[in-house]
Formats: C-alpha cells, sequence, structure tokens
C-alpha cells in the first residue's frame, strides 16, 4: 500500500462510520455547505476524487449513484479509490493540478485527504451527529489550511473565516472555514 492510500484510508474509516449513521431521512436535510444537502455533501466528496482520477488516466468504471442509495455508493466508490491510490503507478502519476505541477498522490494527500476530514464535520452536522474530530485530524486541518493560503476562501474553497463562538478548538478549526461549530 502507498502512503497515499495509507492516508486515504486513515481519512476514510471516521468518515465511511458517519456515512454509515446517518438516518435514512437526514440525507435529504440541510447541511452547513450553502445549497447543499447531506448526500450532496458525499457526492461531492466522490465526485471531485473520481473526475481527478479519471480525468488523469484512472479508470475507476462508472460512477456510482448517490441518489439510490448514498451508503452503498459511498462504500463502491471509496474502494474503487482506495485501490487505485494503493497503486504506486496510480499515486506517482504526474499531473498539472490547481497548485501546478505535483502528482495524483501528492493531490490526494494535500486536498482530498483534507477535503475527507472537513466535509466528515458538514455531514455530521447536517444529519444531527457528532463528527468526532480528534486532535490529530484538527492539526490535519490546520495543515491543510496553511498550505492553501488565500486560496482557502477563493469561491468554491470556504467561506470567509468568522469569529469563533467560543474557545474550544473545534470550534476555532471551524471558524477558520468560515463554520460555525458552537461548544466543542
Amino acid at each position: 500500500m502507498t502512503d497515499t492510500a495509507t492516508q486515504y484510508e486513515i481519512a476514510l474509516r471516521p468518515l465511511t462510520a458517519v456515512v454509515e449513521a446517518v438516518p435514512p431521512q437526514a440525507w435529504d436535510a440541510p447541511s452547513p455547505c450553502e445549497g447543499w444537502s447531506a448526500r450532496d455533501v458525499v457526492r461531492h466528496l466522490a465526485e471531485t476524487q473520481y473526475e481527478t482520477l479519471t480525468k488523469n488516466g484512472v479508470d475507476l468504471g462508472r460512477a456510482p449513484d448517490f441518489d439510490a442509495d448514498p451508503v452503498a455508493a459511498w462504500d463502491e466508490h471509496s474502494r474503487c479509490v482506495l485501490d487505485a491510490l494503493a497503486d504506486d503507478d496510480h499515486a506517482g502519476r504526474a499531473i498539472d493540478w490547481f497548485f501546478g505541477p505535483t502528482t495524483l498522490g501528492a493531490t490526494f494527500e494535500q486536498f482530498y485527504v483534507w477535503d475527507m476530514y472537513v466535509h466528515r464535520w458538514d455531514l455530521a452536522r447536517a444529519a444531527g451527529l457528532d463528527a468526532d474530530l480528534t486532535d490529530a485530524e484538527l492539526d490535519r486541518i490546520e495543515q491543510g489550511a496553511d498550505s492553501f493560503g488565500e486560496a482557502l476562501h477563493m469561491d468554491g474553497m470556504c467561506r470567509p473565516a468568522i469569529t469563533p463562538t467560543d474557545d474550544g478548538r473545534t470550534t476555532r478549526v471551524l471558524a477558520r472555514l468560515g463554520r460555525v461549530a458552537g461548544t466543542s
């Protein structure tokens, strides 16, 4: 297994636990991401990962249907991505990405794994669940935010930072991403 696949799998386990815990009636509940439901958050994660891999020569087969069964679709998608990222040829493939020349593996480690931690919180919030972000995950979110610089608050990334509602670490980290976490 590549380092990229390991990092993906570490982020995948707790995210999948939240995906599996979403009550059926909560899939259409609004998320903290403006205009997105819980289902849209998971669909976004899958679509962006799928698009990056397939546009760079990785055959993942057909994209799963998130409308019919988001849990099964996420399981299918994440297994395909994990298998692809475990392949050194895929993870090491040179690509031109938003931040310049890099590899698929580095792109997943810098952005998509980070996105999985952040959107795990969004999904949990939409479904009335606890994301249980650990200190190590909050470190990863902060490091990712630092690495994006001003691009963090570009259209399509995160809303502008807000004033935290309390001094809890989760609240402070998520406020930097324009999210209201409440007491944590």
